[in-house]
């Protein structure tokens, strides 16, 4: 089963802490030793990005940053891994991380299970 770990905090709780980057290191590269860990990444600040959306039949880009936004992806992760329980495992372990190396940090880290083409076959 594959899943998804989407990181959330508020924008301005500015760069990790090194200690903290070290240690997430260590654990991807633990992950992708065992094969668990299928990609991962960081992502810009919203002032880097742009919002593309529908309203009213109309597609509408406007530019970061995003000021109505609290929280934003700050990153995310994918795992190949065997449960729901076993993905929870893997948040709590990198949440912890969190915990130890970036006193006060605040956010929470999203476990959703993915679906891929052969999760929804087509019908000839």
């Amino acid at each position: 089963m594959r899943f998804m770990m989407i990181v959330k905090s508020a924008e301005t709780s500015g760069l990790p802490p090194q200690a903290l980057m070290d240690a997430i290191g260590k654990l991807s590269e633990e992950a992708v030793k065992a094969g668990t860990m299928v990609g991962s990444g960081g992502l810009g600040p919203t002032a880097l990005g742009a919002s593309v959306r529908i309203t009213r039949g109309e597609v509408i880009v406007t530019d970061g940053p995003f000021t109505e936004t609290k929280e934003v992806v700050g990153g995310y992760a994918q795992f190949e891994l065997t449960s729901k329980e076993e993905a929870v495992k893997s948040a709590i372990k990198f949440m912890e991380l969190h915990k130890q190396h970036w006193p006060g940090w605040e956010g929470e880290c999203e476990v959703r299970q993915m679906y891929g083409p052969d999760d929804f076959p087509c019908k000839a």
